[in-house]
């Protein structure tokens, strides 16, 4: 029986925030979950205990956030997990995405993960503990043509996560972020992924991309059940690691672009080392 943690789940009326919340139900663990429709969230989950604060949550408001953390902290007594899971996928070349488009996919993506950790930090800060799992993806590591913004969102959340896990050290706060590779969820299906409205001949090879990451719904190698065990272990683990790849295709992908990484630096090594001052 693993020791019963407070968890903050964002993102949980689907895809691996759903069976994150499952299966931590099962487990006895007591469990903040928050989706933009509570409605949905209370069907998806079905009958549960006490154990479940479900939460209307909109990400990209402040106070929305604060209050569902305070509500949290309140009636569980602490925040042990704080699981940035809501996101979704927006395709299409930078030119073919409006500024609209692409700020409100960062808004949610980026912000609202943001908004997430700055108001549960006060809570994590006053405990001396914690541990903040961020979900970017095998995207935020090795992008695919046709998938610039979002790609973007996940590498910033990639370098946020980074640069908090040395911010929060000192006061005992772990920080992971996960890379999942590609699952069966609904993440391809038009509930979790914008496609452009303004698609523009020239690009073909971006709808040729698009078509076949389309094809693979519901035919992912990754298995969602799976994912959310993993996560699972991660807050039991003293030491946990920065980065959790998911999926053979994403350590597959994760290893291709380290070699490319270290292959185009070098071609410039020469030139970069140049640069000193000789006054």
């Amino acid at each position: 029986m693993k020791a019963i943690k407070v968890w903050f789940v964002t993102g949980t009326s689907k895809g691996f925030g759903l069976s994150l919340v499952k299966q931590l139900l099962a487990l006895g663990q007591l469990v903040a979950a928050t989706s933009r429709n509570i409605e949905e969230l209370k069907a998806a989950v079905g009958a549960h205990s006490g154990n479940l604060l479900p939460l209307q949550v909109n990400l990209d408001n402040e106070a929305s956030v604060s209050d569902a953390l305070q509500a949290t902290h309140e009636i569980f007594g602490r925040i042990d997990v704080v699981v940035n899971n809501a996101g979704y996928g927006i395709g299409g070349s930078i030119e073919e995405l409006t500024d609209q488009e692409t700020r409100s996919s960062f808004d949610i993506n980026v912000f609202g993960t943001l908004n997430v950790i700055r108001k549960a930090m006060p809570y994590l800060r006053m405990q001396q503990s914690g541990h903040i799992i961020n979900l970017s993806s095998i995207a935020g590591i090795a992008p695919a043509t046709g998938w610039a913004i979002y790609a973007a969102t996940k590498f910033s959340v990639i370098g946020l996560s980074e640069v908090l896990a040395e911010d929060v050290r000192s006061f005992g706060i772990k920080v992971t972020v996960v890379a999942p590779g590609a699952f069966r969820t609904n993440f391809l299906n038009a509930e979790s992924v914008v496609m452009t409205s303004n698609p523009i001949a020239e690009y073909r090879k971006v709808r040729d991309n698009h078509a076949r990451y389309l094809q693979m719904d519901g035919q992912q190698a990754g298995d969602p059940e799976k994912a959310a065990s993993a996560m699972i272990q991660l807050a039991y683990e003293e030491n946990p690691p920065l980065y959790l790849l998911l999926g053979s295709d994403a350590y597959e992908r994760a290893m291709r672009k380290l070699d490319y990484l270290e292959n185009e630096f070098r071609l410039s090594e020469e030139l970069s080392k140049s640069m000193a001052y000789h006054g």
